[in-house]
């Protein structure tokens, strides 16, 4: 349960973390800085939750990792579930406080950050290039995931990976989706916005999970025949290093 927990909060802080900063305080920070909150929220989740779920924080991620083989079903339906129930939480806060600005804020016209396409689009791109762009960004998202969680990977390090390729991943998607790469964070703000965002969310539900099928596909392609190491069981591996460091200078003292 304690996993399942750790993946609602995890979604959360990257929903409010990335989502809230675009509503917030986009036209202070911009694209750019909507992109660093983005990669930094996942940064920072990676090692707080991490050694408790793996901190996957997206459906298509996930969805990665089960076809990797990384973890089963029944955990990956829960952590679905959980990422889902985060973003809405967070995207609810995120208009609460949006709401207590002079003259108030409607969703339905904002858009509380939600992902679209054609005129819902920052810089009106058609549904095809959303659905590749999405497909492909995911894809890279996920591959890094798997890639440097691998029990090949360098120690420690797969936080700031995985947190710099969202940022990477935000610098080039926003002005084509507002990207999303992740289900459950374009579920939180379609639920509240409603009409047009609820009828193109199918694009960020789909397109995410096949590219996250695809980078699983490439993973499975590419690597070199070892043991397969889970992603809780890589984040705590930096744990695990720590301690036998300190056992070590104990000795030696």
């Amino acid at each position: 349960m304690k996993k399942y927990v750790a993946e609602l909060l995890d979604a959360s802080v990257l929903v409010f973390g990335g989502v809230g900063s675009a509503v917030l305080a986009g036209s202070h920070i911009g694209f750019l800085g909507v992109s660093f909150a983005f990669g930094l929220s996942l940064l920072a989740m990676v090692y707080t939750i991490g050694p408790i779920s793996g901190c996957h924080i997206n459906p298509a991620v996930t969805c990665g990792v089960l076809l990797a083989k990384k973890m089963g079903m029944k955990d990956a339906v829960a952590y679905v579930i959980a990422q889902i129930v985060g973003a809405i939480i967070a995207a609810a806060l995120i208009l609460f406080i949006a709401r207590g600005a002079p003259g108030g804020y409607d969703p339905s016209i904002a858009g509380l950050g939600a992902n679209g396409y054609g005129l819902h689009s920052p810089g009106q791109y058609s549904l095809a290039a959303a659905f590749l762009a999405e497909t492909v960004l995911t894809m890279f998202l996920v591959l890094t995931v798997l890639g440097s969680t691998d029990i090949k990977a360098p120690v420690g390090f797969a936080g700031l990976a995985i947190g710099l390729v969202l940022t990477l991943i935000h610098l080039v998607g926003i002005p084509i989706t507002n990207t999303s790469v992740n289900p459950a964070r374009s579920i939180g703000p379609a639920i509240f916005v409603g009409s047009w965002a609820f009828e193109q969310l199918w694009l960020f539900i789909v397109a995410p999970l096949i590219g996250a099928a695809i980078a699983a596909g490439i993973y499975g392609a590419i690597r070199l025949p070892a043991e397969l190491l889970s992603t809780p069981q890589a984040e705590r591996a930096l744990v695990s290093e720590q301690e036998e460091r300190g056992k070590s200078e104990g000795r030696n003292s």
